[in-house]
């Protein structure tokens, strides 16, 4: 069997170690792994398929004789080695938001626009985790009408903000039951007990960053450029699993039945849609797994020809590491 060498950038981060633990969970056909990271980590030992691997200093000279790098690092990080990753012959896979938006570089997700890979330059992004969990649930509902519109309201998780996120909101609630008052370091305000409507930074029209997202990657995903999406994104007290509430706006009308049954049928989904029996997507039951739970799907009652969905999926693995795993599957057929 032909092997591949693979590198990741951040290794030692939540995603970068999710990166690892998909590559041998899919037995994605490694040769040589190298795992780099800012000088701080060096030399620290990460385990792969039964032996430890060292961690290296990620330099510009780094990316020689690699196939993929598998990139879960800042924007600044990733932007300033991607020249050097491209030059070394490697394909850059990169989970970061720096390259989604550039016309040259394809943005996938696999379920719903694997084609777009052959189009890559030596670049290849993978979209914001909330993005790639919405529409894989209601992408297959191009199947029957085109997407005109999405109103979304997300509920994401303390892991969305990286390892530190749960540990300062576990910290707040050992604090809240003693009474005592922890001051928030990874969010801007307390975590524990609470929600907090703002993720990301400030952008045009009092919409943050994050919420500007889903509407310009979900379009390029789609292939839906006129698509329509207001979003509003929330941080919850949940450890781990993205949640979305979703509004969805068909050219013609779809039924609840017929979304059913192609939601039901489409790559990545599971449809858990039972609300008598108590049975609808919850972030308990979707972490720690690949896919994307859909359910409560139910008419809208306000607008025309629109569905309400409410979907999970674990923002760490199919919102983010396995993904890119994915895309890179997708490269080697």
């Amino acid at each position: 069997m032909k092997t591949y060498n693979v590198a990741i950038l951040g290794a030692t981060g939540a995603v970068g170690r999710e990166m690892m633990k998909i590559l041998e969970e899919r037995d994605f056909p490694v040769g040589e792994l190298k795992l780099l990271a800012s000088a701080r980590s060096v030399g620290k030992l990460l385990p792969f398929k039964g032996r430890e691997i060292a961690v290296e200093e990620a330099k510009h000279d780094s990316f020689a004789g690699m196939d993929f790098v598998l990139g879960a690092s800042s924007n600044a990080v990733a932007k300033d080695m991607a020249p050097y990753i491209v030059e070394a012959g490697a394909v850059f896979i990169d989970n970061s938001s720096a390259f989604r938006m550039d016309p040259q570089v394809p943005l996938v997700v696999p379920e719903i626009n694997a084609e777009d890979v052959k189009n890559h330059h030596g670049i290849i992004a993978n979209p914001n985790c909330t993005t790639i969990i919405t529409t894989t649930a209601v992408n297959a509902l191009n199947s029957l009408s085109p997407i005109t519109a999405m109103i979304a309201s997300t509920y994401q998780a303390a892991s969305g903000a990286g390892a530190n996120g749960p540990v300062e909101l576990m910290a707040e609630v050992e604090a809240g039951l003693k009474g005592e008052i922890y001051e928030p370091k990874v969010f801007v305000k307390q975590l524990a007990y609470n929600v907090i409507p703002d993720i990301g930074s400030a952008s045009d029209h009092d919409y943050t960053t994050e919420e500007l997202k889903l509407l310009n990657e979900g379009r390029k995903i789609m292939h839906l450029p006129e698509m329509k999406v207001t979003c509003t994104c929330v941080r919850v007290p949940v450890v781990r699993s993205h949640s979305v509430s979703v509004t969805v706006q068909t050219k013609d009308k779809i039924t609840v039945e017929q979304a059913r049954e192609v939601i039901s049928k489409a790559p990545g989904c599971r449809l858990v849609d039972n609300l008598a029996a108590h049975e609808y997507p919850i972030p308990l039951e979707t972490s720690d797994q690949d896919l994307v739970y859909v359910g409560r799907i139910r008419e809208d009652m306000v607008l025309d020809n629109a569905l309400a969905i409410w979907c999970c999926g674990d923002q760490i693995r199919k919102g983010a590491a396995t993904n890119a795993v994915q895309i890179a599957e997708c490269l080697i057929g």
